[in-house]
């Protein structure tokens, strides 16, 4: 794959070793293995190496197409990135896109993907963070529970209906507390392990559903949920979209990226949301 002989490598790294004054190699009869000073320059080279060879196979005019390994939450996937993707693929028809879903927290240093859209606070050690979207929470139910019913008209009437909840039981006691009110039986009620679960349960009639605004946008748009109540909660974290230094030098990754970036710009401006002076800094660092 060098093109070379080995006496040519041998030759080349018997000029290294000079250059750098110590050897990098022991021979032993089995071959060669490095040696402490060997190990600690291959650690230095091997991502500059890696990344090199990554954006060589981004280039290649060959026939083998471009590939991203996108990692996100199930409900994140299935109600705004999968929608979305067709516009990605007109774009660029030339790169390939996986999308893996999963709950468990991805590291793109370790795990084998390219990019990982986190909710969070956008701060990663090692990682390139974008920010992506802060989201709302709103109240929704399905038309024919709220049928025949005095409209919502302050927090504490959402106790007279069925609350869903999310497996942590967080939301909906953090909500209360967050309007002033003290209540022991908010956790109670049904439980789901995943938002797409609390939507198709909110639809089915069963409660009310807490939800951040983006999983719910397309039922809301049908008429299956509707508002419950007008007040909304701000989230407290946001999405980013989460990778490594050396997969952002991929041309592929880095159009990925760009593209998240601006499909989440359209919908906000489409629904006339506006982010905090905090967040929009973190966004113009985030993307220099």
């Amino acid at each position: 794959m060098l093109a070379v002989t080995p006496g040519a490598v041998s030759q080349r790294i018997r000029q290294l070793e000079e250059i750098v004054g110590q050897p990098l190699f022991t021979r032993t009869r089995e071959g060669v293995e490095l040696t402490a000073s060997g190990m600690e320059m291959f650690a230095a080279l091997a991502q500059p190496f890696a990344a090199i060879e990554a954006i060589d196979r981004d280039l290649d005019s060959g026939s083998t197409r471009k590939r991203v390994v996108i990692n996100t939450m199930p409900s994140l996937a299935a109600t705004w990135l999968v929608p979305r993707l067709n516009s990605f693929i007109r774009l660029n028809p030339n790169i390939e896109v996986v999308i893996e879903t999963s709950n468990k927290l991805i590291d793109p240093k370790r795990d084998p993907v390219d990019l990982a859209i986190r909710h969070g606070l956008g701060h990663y050690a090692g990682l390139e963070s974008a920010w992506l979207m802060t989201l709302e929470y709103v109240i929704v139910a399905s038309p024919v529970l709220l049928r025949g019913k005095p409209p919502i008209k302050t927090p504490r009437e959402c106790l007279n209906y069925p609350l869903l909840h999310g497996v942590q039981r967080k939301d909906w006691p953090m909500w209360f507390e967050a309007q002033g009110i003290q209540t022991p039986d908010v956790k109670k009620g049904h439980a789901f392990s995943d938002a797409q679960l609390i939507v198709a349960a909110a639809i089915a009639g069963q409660g009310l559903a807490l939800l951040r605004d983006i999983y719910v946008m397309e039922a809301l748009r049908t008429g299956e949920l509707v508002k419950a109540y007008d007040g909304s909660w701000p989230a407290q974290f946001g999405y980013y979209a989460v990778t490594t230094a050396e997969s952002l030098q991929r041309p592929a990754v880095r159009r990925f990226r760009d593209w998240l970036i601006d499909e989440a710009q359209r919908d906000a401006s489409d629904a006339s949301l506006q982010a905090t002076p905090l967040i929009e800094a973190q966004r113009r660092r985030s993307t220099l």
